[in-house]
């Protein structure tokens, strides 16, 4: 199982940003998939999560109102949008994947897989 995340760069605060995570080696479709983020000298934070159709969504307070969890179960792929960044933003961001349609696991950071992480910098 590969989740390869991509998007990341260097942003000027107030800019969008859509972060992409291409999956492969499982069943897709059958997955509830999350982003988290870890930023320097700190612990990695829950971000999104959506569930296996895309129908239900749930957000950590510091997301809501900013980022945008969505997937298209035809590529595969799982995206962040992300509004208005602000410099605390700066993470590496991870997509993850669980075979659980209970958010639970997931959100308490355990998916059975996670992508290998892209670099997000919001320069103020």
């Amino acid at each position: 199982v590969q989740l390869q995340a991509s998007g990341g760069g260097l942003v000027q605060a107030g800019d969008s940003l859509r972060l992409s995570c291409a999956a492969s080696g499982l069943t897709f479709s059958s997955y509830t998939l999350g982003w988290f983020r870890q930023a320097p000298g700190k612990e990695r934070e829950f971000i999104a999560v959506i569930s296996w159709n895309g129908e239900n969504t749930y957000y950590a307070d510091s997301a809501k109102g900013r980022f945008t969890i969505s997937r298209d179960n035809a590529k595969n792929t799982v995206y962040l949008q992300m509004n208005s960044s602000k410099a605390e933003d700066t993470a590496v961001y991870y997509c993850a994947a669980s075979s659980y349609s209970d958010y639970d696991r997931l959100v308490r950071g355990r998916p059975d897989y996670w992508g290998q992480g892209t670099l997000v910098t919001v320069s103020s």
